[in-house]
Formats: C-alpha cells, structure tokens, sequence
C-alpha cells in the first residue's frame, strides 16, 4: 500500500513530510517498523491510529464551513471511471486518483449504418475490458437519426460533485437529444475491495494489454473494409476491374485474419490492405486530366511566356484533418 500511494501520487519518498498512521493494525511493531523503513523515518505517533479518519473528517467540515482557512483536504477518485466502447473495451474518462470536483467530456460516435440509439455502460475500475470492471449504471440515448456510422456525435459528459455524486450525460449534438443518470454512491467498495481491484489490474496488465490491442486492430480493420467498400460504392464506374478485384481479393484475406484472432497476421494483412487502398487513389488521379502530358505543357507555357510561371499548387486549399470523433476507438458499441 505505502509503494502504490507514492506511486499514485507521483512523488519520491524523500519528499513526505510526516508519515501519519491509520487504523489497529499499526499499532503492531512490525508494520510500524516495516512503514518506516519504507520512508526512512519514523512514524508521527502523535495521532490516536484508531482517530485520524475521524480527525481529518472533522477538518474536513470545519473547511467546508470555512472555520479552517489554513488547511486544505483534497478529495480523489479511488478508481478509474469510463464507459464500454466497441468490441468490449472500457474507455476511461475520468482517471484514478483525479482530485474531485472534476468534469470531463468527450466525443463519441455510432458503429453502425443507420444505428438509432446508443447505450451508456458506466464503468469503475482499472482493467482494460468492460467485463473485469464494476457496472455503475447503464442507460439509452435514442431517436438517432439515420446517417452513415461515424456521422453523429455523442457527447459523453462525467462530473463529479465535492459529495463524490456522479452525473454521467449523453448528448447527440445534431438533435440536442440528452439522457442523464445520477449515481451517489459512485464507489460502494470498501477501502479492502478497492486495493483488490487495483492489485489485479496491475497482475493482469499484459494480458490485458494483449486484448486491448486485437479488439483495436480488429476496429482499426473493419474500418478500413467499411472505407473500401463505400470507395467503390462511390467511384465503381472510375475504377478498373482489375483493381476492384484485388481489393476484393485482399479484402477477404483480412478478413480472414480477423477470424484468426493472430495479432501479428491481422497486423500483417491490414498493412497490405492499406497499400492496396492507395491503388483507389493513384488510379482516380491518374484519370483526372487523361491524356495530359506535363513535358508538352511546360514547353508550351516557357514559348507563351518566359516571365509568367504557372504554380503547381491549388491556392486556397487546406489539409484534411482527421476529427477524433472517427477513430474506431471512439465507436459505441451497443444498438
């Protein structure tokens, strides 16, 4: 417990002032001895053990109240809070140990065509799977209205008052429709279940990273086989069938990867599929001005004038950035 407070906390051992014992248990010379040798110095005994969390809630209230001026009692988050996102992942929102009153919002987006609603599974915990974290509340935001995936914008708002109360919202942006949920007892695990929690997420954080990673590439994929398909959808009359062929072809073979559950495969095939892709965009530009030949253009523009050049760059023309809110990732996952 004394190495994962420091280690919360961020600081070094050199750095804590006074080391404050709480509850019976260290009142035994051995954990007395075994604190102090952690930190380096010696316990502060001027504080009843079997006190100190009523001490400090007294302190606590005379703040509030604003009696207490000179000293300042920051409550936090015991655990991480976050929502389930696509393919079971649980996304955080607010982390661990976060000083509270706290707010914080994202934006988030549908998984499929046409979806009309999503839910909101609010989780507590530190494992990177919904499944191994605490269900705090569940509820459903509908009346969506059709539109292609990755389209709508969910807003995802968590705030958590100076009571702990948790006020979790979610917003569709094109609609102004909002569902609320309000959960007061935002951990109801005791101070033992906590440390559980924490020490098991730290036993399992590789394979949990492992999970974490198939479920994105798995997104990551399904994402580029849904861009392929409206591609051609799109430009099926510009496009060689050759072409269309190959992307098929590859297309499958990915999709096949992603049955296998081999990260390295999926890795593998959806880097080949990527190169493929680009196929789309080098034989679209390669037929936007057909029969041009840049050689007898320049020698035409050098003979019509020798002072006036011509830029090869569009003017007013800005690079395509990449909105968050379409990144897999970021997809609900629940109709």
């Amino acid at each position: 417990p004394c190495k994962l407070a420091v280690k919360d906390a961020k600081i070094k051992t050199t750095e804590i002032n006074e080391i404050i014992l709480v509850g019976g248990m260290t009142r035994m010379p051995a954990i007395q001895s075994a604190v102090e040798k952690f930190f380096g110095k010696e316990s502060n005994k001027g504080v009843n053990p079997d006190e100190v969390v009523a001490v400090g809630a007294a302190i606590q209230a005379g703040v509030l109240q604003g009696d207490v001026q000179d000293v300042l009692l920051l409550d936090v988050t015991p655990l991480t809070l976050g929502i389930e996102t696509l393919g079971g992942v649980s996304t955080p929102l607010i982390e661990r140990n976060t000083t509270i009153p706290t707010q914080k919002t994202e934006t988030f987006s549908t998984a499929q065509d046409n979806q009309p609603s999503v839910e909101i599974h609010v989780l507590q915990g530190e494992r990177s799977m919904a499944t191994e974290n605490k269900t705090l509340g569940k509820f459903i935001l509908d009346g969506i209205p059709p539109s292609q995936r990755g389209l709508p914008q969910i807003e995802v708002s968590f705030d958590i008052d100076a009571n702990g109360i948790l006020n979790v919202s979610a917003k569709d942006k094109g609609t102004g429709k909002e569902q609320k949920i309000t959960i007061t007892a935002s951990s109801g695990l005791s101070d033992d279940e906590i440390e559980q929690m924490i020490t098991d997420a730290e036993a399992h954080a590789e394979e949990d990273e492992k999970k974490k990673k198939l479920i994105e590439l798995k997104n990551n994929s399904d994402s580029l086989i849904y861009q392929a398909d409206k591609l051609i959808s799109e430009n099926k009359d510009k496009l060689a069938d050759d072409l269309v062929e190959k992307i098929n072809s590859q297309k499958d073979t990915l999709k096949t990867a992603i049955e296998s559950d081999d990260v390295e495969k999926i890795e593998s095939e959806m880097n080949s599929f990527q190169t493929v892709l680009q196929e789309i965009g080098q034989s679209m530009y390669s037929q936007a001005q057909p029969g041009e030949n840049p050689t007898e253009n320049n020698e035409t523009e050098n003979n019509e004038s020798s002072t006036k050049r011509k830029s090869a760059k569009p003017k007013n023309t800005k690079k395509a950035k990449k909105d968050k809110d379409d990144i897999v990732d970021g997809e609900t996952n629940k109709e």
